[in-house]
């Protein structure tokens, strides 16, 4: 009885999700097709870790020579 009632309650939330996902396909036909999504604009890529920085680099290679007077 209960393997029943557990394969009625599985068809009946099927066929809902299925009534409800033909509904929004079929109202966006309707509506014509969706507006493009607004482009944001390029950025720079950043510099993530202070080793990907080149100027991190270059000023820890002067300390390591001895170039660098300030450390």
């Amino acid at each position: 009885m209960y393997m029943l009632v557990a394969i009625a309650v599985t068809v009946l939330v099927i066929a809902l999700a299925w009534r409800g996902l033909g509904a929004q396909t079929n109202a966006r036909t309707e509506a014509g097709p969706r507006p493009p999504r607004p482009t944001r604009p390029q950025q720079p890529p950043r510099i993530i870790a202070p080793d990907d920085d080149p100027e991190f680099l270059g000023e820890i290679d002067r300390k390591l020579r001895g170039e660098d007077k300030s450390g």
